[in-house]
């Protein structure tokens, strides 16, 4: 999916340069028409354009006045918590794996995504990524390959591995990402997050220290 809808994109991209024109015309008291001293602006109109298109995609982006007419991806920077459920049984026990707390740090701009998700025993790291659109349903799905590795201490019964994730983006009521993962373990799970908060996280946090 565009990370904006073209129609609106060239719509605004001309009537900002036009505005930017005008603006410049106005301050600088040159006559506002097509002549000699009008053309003359344009270099500085151009370095105001290009600023304002590097603040657009740096942050302008975010903004909810874009959202949905110009820029139809939500915004899901930030950290996410959650749990996971595995089928993956742990070899000393026998038992499937429930209920894992899970820390999701998305890192989000106007034209990449990565997804970084963390344990307490593992750290793994978005190879590719992707929001995309269910057009039928109006339903945002991310998506992400990652490589999975566990902490050295624990590779006898956990090895590195890759895997797949899917999660569908829910906003109301509340901010939600909800889906599965698969793994090449031949293991798959659920996942279920809920938005922390804006802070992006490096590690999983250590309950001990303060």
């Amino acid at each position: 999916m565009k990370n904006v809808k073209k129609e609106a994109l060239l719509w605004l991209q001309l009537s900002s340069f036009i505005a930017i024109w005008a603006v410049i015309l106005y301050l600088t008291k040159t006559q506002l028409a097509i002549n000699w001293e009008a053309v003359r602006k344009l270099p500085d109109v151009i370095t105001v354009y290009v600023i304002l298109s590097f603040s657009f995609t740096k942050w302008f982006w975010r903004w909810p006045i874009f959202r949905g007419w110009l820029v139809p991806l939500p915004d899901l920077q930030g950290t996410w918590a959650g749990y996971i459920n595995s089928n993956w049984k742990d070899p000393a026990t026998g038992n499937h794996i429930t209920a894992v707390p899970i820390k999701l740090v998305i890192r989000q701009t106007f034209s990449t995504i990565s997804c970084a998700l963390f344990t307490k025993e593992s750290e793994s790291y978005s190879t590719v990524a992707q929001i995309s659109e269910d057009e039928d349903s109006d339903t945002f799905y991310l998506r992400y390959n990652y490589t999975n590795r566990p902490k050295a201490t624990i590779r006898d019964r956990s090895t590195i591995h890759d895997g797949a994730v899917r999660l569908r983006v829910i906003s109301r009521p509340e901010r939600l990402l909800e889906g599965e993962f698969w793994t090449s373990r031949c293991t798959a799970g659920d996942i279920s997050l809920k938005f922390l908060g804006h802070e992006l996280l490096e590690k999983f946090p250590d309950p001990h220290r303060k």
